[in-house]
Formats: C-alpha cells, structure tokens, sequence
C-alpha cells in the first residue's frame, strides 16, 4: 500500500469545483434529530477553510446512517448543512439531492468561494454499489475530487473510490494525517514499537496480529480475546469469552512470536466476575485459573503495571480495542490504567479508532495522545496492511 499520495495543498484548486467527501455521519437525538456531538464536522473544517480560501466552489457530499438506498427523512443531510454554516459563520446551499436537477443546478451556479452540501449519498441505492452511472454523475458536477472521510475508506463505494475514475483525486488535510501517522507508524516506527490490541474477539483482531507480528517489538494482549490465548496456554476461563475455534490459532501466534523474537504479553491475574453486569462484584484472581463459575472482565492489577511497564520507553505505540468491560465503572481500571500509561509514556501514541479513542476521551486522555483515527473499520484494516480502496484510488505524489 502505497501512502504517499498528493493532497489538496499538491494542486491548484483555484477557481474550480471540487467534490469534497466527507464524514459527516454524526450521531443524533432519537426523538428530535437534533446533533448531539458534531466532531465529525469540525473535523472537516480544516480542509473546507482551505478550499474556500484558495478559492474553490465547495461541492461537499457525505452519508447519513444506513437508509439503504431509501430516502429517510430522519437522515437528512439538513441539520448538518445548518451546523456547518453555524461553524463556517457563511451559508452552505443545501441541495435538496444527490444528482438530481437541484443538485445539478445549485453545482452549476456555485461561485468560488461558496460552499453547498448534497443530499445524503445512501438515499441512492448506486452510492453503496459503487454503481459508474452514479459515480460518473457525481463527478459531473465537479473538476476535482478530494477525499477526507478516513471513516469510509476501507469502503468500495462510489463517492469514496468510484468518482476518483472520472476526476483527478487528492486527499484532504484529515486523511494526510491519517496517511502520515498511521502508514509513517506502520512503516517506518520509533522503536521500540509496542501494538496494544483488545476488544472482545481474536476473529476481530487476526489479520492485525498477523501484520504486527512482523513490524512489533512487543504486541500486549488484552480484552475478552485473551482468555483465548490463555486457553492456548492450557489456562482454565470459566465462563470467560472464548473463540473454540481460534485456540489453535491462538497457539500458532504464540510460537510465532517466539520464533521471531517478539514479546508477546498477557494478563497474569484478572478482574472476574459471576455475570455480565454493571452490578457484578468484581473478583480478582489469576488469569490462568479463573473459577468455573466466573468471566474475566478486566486485567488485574499486576497486569496493569506489567502492561505500563511494558509501554515506559517505547518509540511508537499503537492501541486498538479496550482492556476490559470499560463501559461499566467496576471493570474500567485496565482501560484507564492503560490510556494513563500511553499518555504518560512520551512515545507516539496512536489510537486507533473505535472503543478505545472513545475510552481516551472519556477519560480525559486525549489531549496527551499523538494521533486519534478518526476511522474505527478503516484504522483496524490500515493495522491488518489492508489496501484501502478509497486511498488506493488517489493520486500518487
């Protein structure tokens, strides 16, 4: 995969149209649609700014939600075009579709300097079938394509990889740096370089293990997919979540790590617990004899310092997926004690996405952190060497 690829500061965007993807998938109140966190919008401020200033005609387009090729009018792009505006303190033109005659004669009159928004691209059925006769319309109101929705790029579809067929394409500001810390990361890490991996499945994480192996000094192990690492090791987990069928891999990544001199670390003792609740009382036993009646939740404390330890003096560290059950208080101590030593230990520190960037930031650790993704899937494939279609299809610097 080659991460090297022009972006919008590597062309002369002046005085032309420029279809600008982005992530505007926001999350919004149940009941009233309102936006409840508009990150994702601010995030594309940066490259928007850019584009006004340099005097393009801003033709920004993102989905909403899955309406499956339907028009849902609880997934209106409207509310977002209205917070933008409220953010960029100028009018966005809201077109009230995708490729239609609103869109096409709102993309036709926009001027340098002005910006409009699309309906939300899922409404039709061609933009998840990255369908040519809907990316080709696309395209057909714009000169230029820029890509900065990292979140959607480990996707196919037509505004993500198909439009970059019919218009020269660069990447945003967004997912340069996503391009220069992650693939910079992955290639050519400070060492020593430490993967921090948990979340619940083994199934989840075996392409990551697989890639990491061959780049880490040291890979830490923790969540519910350790208990079947521990298995592997001939542990007893009670009722701890455990992937029967991926024992053996499990096995074969232990030796792997051995064979090429990686440290491979996993809990010691852990925080179990008789069920699956919020209200459970926490128990702290070994990891490898954990009663017959009870599941791992979270590492212990022993764990905890051994994994901090292990992260002290590191050059790079990556960390994807939580260490435990975080989002119930009594088994967040892993992930926390986990987010403290990242942020306390002067390495590059990336999240990756998902769980664990909203771990850091709940718990007031991301202002200490290198790089978020923004990117929960599309972090996880960049960790896997994945090719990400919606970055394979850009200009190469």
């Amino acid at each position: 995969m080659n991460y090297n690829k022009k972006t919008v500061s590597d062309i002369d965007v002046a005085g032309k149209k420029v279809l600008l993807r982005c992530d505007f998938n926001v999350p919004q109140d149940k009941e009233t649609g309102a936006i409840t966190d508009d990150k994702r919008i601010r995030a594309a401020l940066p490259t928007i700014r850019y584009l006004l200033e340099h005097n393009a005609a801003v033709i920004a387009c993102s989905h909403l939600g899955k309406p499956k090729g339907e028009w849902k009018e609880k997934l209106t792009l409207a509310p977002v075009a209205e917070r933008l505006s409220a953010l960029l303190e100028r009018e966005v033109i809201f077109a009230k579709d995708i490729i239609g005659p609103d869109a096409q004669s709102k993309a036709a009159a926009l001027q340098p300097g002005q910006i409009m928004l699309l309906e939300n691209l899922r409404f039709d059925i061609g933009e998840e079938k990255n369908s040519p006769e809907f990316a080709k319309a696309l395209a057909d109101l714009a000169e230029v394509y820029v890509s900065d929705a990292f979140g959607t790029v480990h996707r196919a579809h037509a505004s993500t990889a198909g439009v970059a067929a019919y218009l020269p394409a660069v990447s945003g500001m967004l997912i340069q740096k996503e391009l220069e810390i992650m693939g910079g990361a992955l290639e050519h890490p400070k060492r020593p370089f430490v993967a921090v991996l948990g979340g619940a499945k083994v199934s989840d994480k075996i392409n990551v293990i697989n890639n990491l192996l061959e780049k880490a000094d040291t890979i830490i192990i923790g969540g519910g997919m350790a208990y079947t690492f521990i298995k592997a090791q001939g542990g007893s987990i009670g009722t701890s979540l455990l992937e029967a069928d991926k024992v053996e891999y499990a096995r074969e990544m232990l030796s792997k790590a051995a064979a090429r001199g990686v440290q491979l670390l996993l809990p010691t003792d852990t925080i179990a617990a008789k069920e699956f609740s919020r209200d459970a009382e926490p128990v702290c036993v070994s990891t490898m004899a954990i009663p017959d009646d009870m599941m791992g939740m979270d590492i212990g404390p022993d764990t905890q310092k051994a994994f901090a330890e292990a992260v002290q003096g590191a050059g790079t560290i990556v960390w994807n997926g939580p260490m435990g059950v975080f989002e119930f208080p009594a088994f967040a101590e892993g992930t926390k004690a986990m987010a403290r030593a990242l942020a306390e230990s002067g390495a590059i520190t990336i999240i990756g996405g998902g769980d664990s960037a909203a771990a850091v930031e709940q718990l007031g650790f991301a202002d200490k952190i290198t790089h978020i993704s923004t990117g929960g899937g599309a972090s996880l494939e960049f960790l896997e060497g994945k090719e990400l279609p919606g970055v394979a299809c850009l200009m190469d610097k």
